[in-house]
């Protein structure tokens, strides 16, 4: 949480943070200004201090503003056009010029300074270099995972949680639709029909989703999965868009929105068949289920969440598969980790797998996936079973968005 951030910058030998880019679509800007249409923005928090940011164009004046930190615009006092015409139009070392007054009037002469933030790399490297010439006494670097930053949006407050458990009810919602959809279609030879009677495809399915998601308010970037067959047994293949539907067969539908903006993510998996199972689908999806519902009836607060890792190779070894624990280039079998955490990142700490550290802690605040699997695309099937679990200040580990885990969808014949 954001009152960590001073002890994680000092245990990490940080005396500032650098933030760059856009208040929106940004996850380490967002988590200090909150989603608003201010697309260039330097944030820069002292250790010890409140965080303070200058916007670049002032008719954003009032969108930065509305992120309630103190705001500076930097052509009131640092006018772009007076450090082109110092610099003959040199437009680089104007704005690093530019820079360097505005870091020394903040009080940030010297010291390490860790940048992050989405920008434009090429425009990054080349002002970031710029500026380590003219204040030698700043080391700006960064971090390749474990940054303060990271570590503090590691624990949500209750009004993070809310945030994702509404995203939670999103995501059900159009899981919901989806399965009332597709059990509404008419079947012919065994393959599912559109209102046109075409087969149905992926990409029908995949619209209707994104126009639930839309309606609902929210964003979609990093794509569906909702793979059939051979590819649900590829953990991360989406899915090809042409594929037709067809009754038995397995379907994962990992579905991971986020708020309109670039604001908090929900992540969510459930594996179907339509209108039938066949033996080696149920066996396979029977074991994945019942390894969620142990681990999620194991997990303690403060542990290591890799131990959970371990103990989900484990399981699934005694039941007979390969897993990632002995062989980490696995195609078949257990392939991947047990989970991660997720907020303004699909993807962040505390991790679970082979880039877990010690500092990846089930905490009280915690959000993580637990989400098994069981993988075997040279017999066509995939099956993985995904919640969202949440350790609230009270010590208890709740599923944001509770919904059945049925493996048939009926279909109407």
């Amino acid at each position: 949480m954001k009152k960590d951030l001073d002890r994680f910058m000092q245990e990490n030998n940080v005396d500032a943070l650098w933030a760059m880019g856009a208040m929106y679509n940004n996850p380490d800007m967002v988590y200090f200004t909150g989603i608003h249409h201010a697309n260039q923005v330097d944030l820069f928090k002292i250790r010890g201090k409140e965080p303070l940011a200058f916007h670049f164009v002032d008719m954003e004046r009032e969108e930065a503003q509305r992120s309630g930190l103190e705001i500076h615009a930097y052509d009131e006092k640092y006018p772009l056009n007076a450090y082109l015409h110092q610099t003959d139009n040199d437009l680089l070392q104007a704005m690093a010029l530019r820079l360097r007054d505005v870091l020394t009037d903040i009080g940030l002469t010297h010291g390490r300074v860790a940048v992050s933030g989405w920008e434009n790399l090429g425009t990054a490297w080349a002002l970031l270099n710029k500026v380590r010439e003219l204040m030698p006494q700043i080391e700006l670097f960064s971090f390749m995972q474990d940054s303060p930053i990271r570590l503090a949006r590691m624990t949500k407050t209750p009004e993070e949680a809310d945030h994702i458990r509404a995203m939670g009810k999103v995501t059900t919602t159009v899981v919901g639709r989806t399965t009332e959809f597709l059990s509404s279609c008419p079947v012919r030879n065994e393959i599912l029909m559109d209102k046109n009677m075409q087969p149905l495809t992926i990409a029908l399915v995949k619209q209707r989703i994104n126009l639930w998601l839309a309606e609902l308010g929210a964003d979609n970037p990093e794509e569906t999965i909702f793979s059939l067959g051979r590819d649900a047994g590829v953990p991360h293949s989406t899915g090809n868009p042409q594929d037709v539907l067809r009754l038995g067969l397995p379907i994962v539908f990992d579905i991971f929105p986020r708020e309109k903006g670039g604001g908090y993510f929900y992540d969510f998996t459930r594996t179907w068949c339509l209108g039938y199972a066949p033996d080696g689908v149920q066996q396979l999806f029977d074991q994945v289920l019942k390894v969620h519902h142990q681990i999620l009836d194991e997990l303690k607060p403060m542990t290591p969440f890799k131990q959970y890792q371990t103990r989900t190779c484990q399981l699934f070894e005694e039941m007979g598969h390969d897993t990632i624990q002995h062989r980490y280039q696995l195609s078949e079998g257990y392939v991947h980790s047990i989970g991660h955490g997720l907020g303004l990142d699909i993807h962040e700490n505390p991790f679970s797998g082979i880039t877990a550290s010690e500092d990846d802690i089930l905490a009280p605040g915690s959000v993580f996936s637990i989400e098994p699997g069981l993988y075997y695309p040279s017999k066509n099937v995939g099956v993985r079973i995904e919640d969202t679990v949440y350790l609230n200040p009270q010590g208890k580990f709740e599923i944001m968005a509770e919904y059945p885990y049925d493996l048939v969808l009926p279909i109407k014949k």
